[in-house]
């Protein structure tokens, strides 16, 4: 796993996501409302959006452009118009900082290990 730190934990806050850029993916860190972290593509599957500047609820995020809801922990959209997943990818937080592999899609049975 090749993590790279992407910014300190106190630059999240609950049910907000903030867009990043890891190795030329644009990746956005979301922190949901129970304080949990995940990084998900940041582009909708959609609309070419930005996700990071949606909106968070809960465990999902949602695309401010057209409404389309994905889900932190797989990436799959849970309506339409978007039906193709983004990219999930793995957190690690070490002391204070968030680090994120985009080496591989998490959530692909495919790419995962």
């Amino acid at each position: 796993m090749t993590a790279t730190r992407v910014c300190a934990l106190d630059e999240l806050s609950p049910a907000s996501a903030k867009k990043v850029v890891v190795d030329g993916t644009p990746v956005a860190v979301v922190m949901d409302s129970s304080g949990a972290v995940h990084a998900l593509g940041d582009t909708c599957t959609h609309g070419e959006i930005s996700l990071s500047e949606g909106f968070v609820e809960d465990d999902a995020i949602e695309c401010w452009a057209h409404g389309s809801k994905f889900a932190l922990d797989t990436g799959k959209p849970r309506n339409f118009p978007a039906y193709e997943p983004v990219p999930v990818y793995a957190v690690t937080i070490e002391g204070t900082d968030v680090l994120v592999d985009v080496s591989q899609n998490i959530a692909d049975p495919a790419t995962a290990s």
